[in-house]
């Protein structure tokens, strides 16, 4: 069911990230203030919503699939919140400081790194699913 569960819980993040996030979010999710902590816990939202529609979906539609609620809900908020964080992006930054990847950060690595930060974060969210 583990397979199952990950590729569910991806097909939200990509919609999440990438169709469904607005400019704004995009520009702003970083930010320092108030407008930057908004645009950054919708679109953790929207991550909550998609993969939420995706496991439903799931558990609609594929014989195989049950989870407990409990589970569910805290496998949702474990998602927002480490969207919410990863995407402040000083956790990448600082992260690829420590790695020693200055350079590749400069040259684009960082939205790579952010993305398998996202991805860990969903395997984590999938297992404890599937335990």
């Amino acid at each position: 069911m583990f397979p199952t569960l990950f590729i569910l819980l991806y097909l939200g993040h990509l919609l999440a990230d990438y169709p469904l996030q607005t400019d704004h979010q995009a520009a702003h999710k970083a930010d320092q203030c108030a407008t930057g902590w908004a645009a950054n816990l919708t679109h953790a939202a929207t991550h909550i919503t998609t993969c939420a529609a995706a496991l439903t979906l799931g558990a609609l539609v594929l014989d195989d699939m049950t989870m407990s609620l409990p589970v569910a809900v805290a496998a949702l908020l474990w998602v927002g919140a480490t969207h919410a964080f990863i995407d402040r992006r000083w956790p990448v930054a600082r992260w690829m400081k420590f790695a020693r990847q200055q350079k590749w950060a400069q040259h684009g690595g960082a939205a790579h790194v952010d993305q398998t930060a996202h991805i860990l974060a969903l395997v984590l969210a999938a297992l404890a699913l599937a335990a």
